[in-house]
This record gives C-alpha cells, sequence and structure tokens, in this order.
C-alpha cells in the first residue's frame, strides 16, 4: 500500500474516480474542481500545474486521494489511518503552505507533518458541510426578486469575488477568471431590490447528481435585510430544478450568523472539515 502522485489528469482519475464517486456529497469539492480542470484545462485556476495523489490498496484500487490546484491549498478527499506519514514524506519537497482536510484525518495528519518535516500546524479554519434537506424559504422574504447574472454584471461580480476573498482569508489569483467560469453555465444568482443588486450566490456545476452553492455574500451595507437567505434559496431552487440530486453547502464554523441562517432554510449538518497552515 502506497500513496502515488502524479500531474497527470488521466491518471489520476483512472486510479481515484471510484473512490471520489464513491461518496460524492463529501467529495463535492474535488469532484467539481476537477470537472473544472477537465473543461478549462490544467490552467483553470493558475498558471501553475496542479498536483494529484492517491493511496492505492492494491493496485487500480484507492483509499485515499488528494489534489493541489495552486494556489490553494492541498485539497485531501481522505487519508486511511496509519498512512499520514507516508503522504507526508511524498508532497514535504513541494512545500504546501496549507491543507483542508476532513476533520477526522486532522490529528493524525498533524502530528505527523511534525514528526517528519519538524515543522508547524495551525489551524486556520473550521468549516461545516451541509445538505439540503427541504427547502424552506425565508417569511417573510425581503423586498426585491432573483434573476440569473450575465455578462453585463462582471465588473461587479469580479469586485464582490475579490471582497469575498479578503473577508474569508481565501485565495484567488484571478477573479475574473472565476466569474466569466460561473457566468458561462449560469452559476451566479443575484438579488435586486429596486433594480440594484444587493448580494450573489453562485453554485458549482452537477457533478454526480451534487451541487454546490457558494459563495454568497452580501456587501457590507446591505446587510441583515435577508437578502442572504433569499438569493441563497433563489440559487438552491435553481440546483434542484436544473436535476440536481443533492444541494450542499459550506459554512465557517465560526460564523453563527450563516451556520444558523442555512439551517433556518433547509440545510443539514454533514461534516466538519479543517484547513491547517503548515509551517
Amino acid at each position: 500500500m502506497a500513496w502515488l502522485l502524479t500531474q497527470r489528469l488521466a491518471d489520476f482519475m483512472t486510479a481515484a474516480d471510484r473512490y471520489l464517486h464513491s461518496d460524492p456529497v463529501r467529495n463535492t469539492v474535488p469532484l467539481t474542481v476537477l470537472e473544472t480542470l477537465r473543461q478549462r484545462g490544467l490552467s483553470a485556476y493558475a498558471d501553475s500545474a496542479p498536483v494529484f495523489g492517491w493511496h492505492e490498496t492494491r493496485p487500480g484500487e484507492a483509499d485515499g486521494a488528494f489534489l493541489q490546484t495552486p494556489p490553494f491549498p492541498m485539497l485531501v478527499a481522505g487519508i486511511p489511518p496509519g498512512s499520514s506519514a507516508s503522504l507526508v514524506r511524498l508532497i514535504a519537497g513541494r512545500k504546501p503552505a496549507a491543507a483542508n482536510l476532513p476533520d477526522s484525518d486532522a490529528a493524525e495528519f498533524e502530528a505527523a507533518w511534525s514528526a517528519v518535516t519538524g515543522g508547524s500546524t495551525t489551524v486556520a479554519l473550521r468549516m461545516r458541510l451541509f445538505q439540503l434537506e427541504a427547502l424552506e424559504p425565508p417569511a417573510p422574504s425581503p423586498a426585491g426578486a432573483a434573476r440569473i447574472a450575465d455578462g453585463s454584471d462582471l465588473d461587479l461580480l469580479v469586485t464582490w469575488n475579490d471582497d469575498f476573498v479578503a473577508e474569508a482569508l481565501e485565495n484567488d489569483e484571478n477573479s475574473v477568471r472565476t466569474v466569466r467560469d460561473k457566468l458561462s453555465y449560469g452559476g451566479i444568482t443575484l438579488w435586486e431590490d429596486g433594480g440594484r443588486p444587493v448580494s450573489m450566490a453562485s453554485m458549482t456545476r452537477r457533478v454526480a447528481g451534487v451541487c454546490r452553492v457558494g459563495p454568497v455574500y452580501t456587501p457590507p451595507e446591505y446587510r441583515r435585510r435577508g437578502y442572504g437567505g433569499a438569493v441563497t434559496t433563489a440559487v438552491s431552487r435553481r440546483a434542484l430544478d436544473q436535476g440536481a440530486a443533492a444541494v450542499v453547502l459550506y459554512t465557517d464554523l465560526a460564523n453563527p450568523t450563516s451556520n444558523a441562517l442555512y439551517q433556518r432554510i433547509g440545510y443539514r449538518p454533514v461534516c466538519d472539515r479543517i484547513a491547517v497552515q503548515l509551517g
């Protein structure tokens, strides 16, 4: 049993596709990232080449996987128990700055990182995955209505995407590239009040029946008016109408407002993940 590394997307999909599709809800992020790379090429997120890895129980059978698309953290789908040290030895030379991994794998991975590299680990973010059970629109609904964003909204959406990234302490080297891709499949919904956009919510492409909502962003001057819940409801309904078997989203566990909001409109907890800075 061993961890294997490649920069060839086709090789990774041959090895890890069955593993990732065995739980498309929990693996929603790696699956949607891979779909974007398939559709837009390996430079979809940045000019630096992605790297992919998987853990084999026997040739052709994976029971763990990860990928990294710079500048984003190493994204871990799962680490088989007892294999963290070998994973760290494999990736240490690449010096990833951070890792995003299941909460259940974090303790072993952090211990292995410290033991193998002598470096440090710091939890930067704790996240919870929610799945829509039954959509419950906010009542009363705020003033305004939803509409699908289009190319005429590009400048506003790029600004809002940058603002969201800054608030969430995330990475996005090219917001224009990100927004254009989402517009290409109608993936951004705006809430307008009096003809003025006041909030936005995005959704991913549907992969393995799962569509993920996010980011959801309301500028500070429009908050606490119900726009965020309304636009999240609208984009969730759109995902269902387009055939999604499951609609999911992630929240920052340090943000009680968003965690409570999404549960009020019908989302229920599935599992937790942790983003860890690696020193």
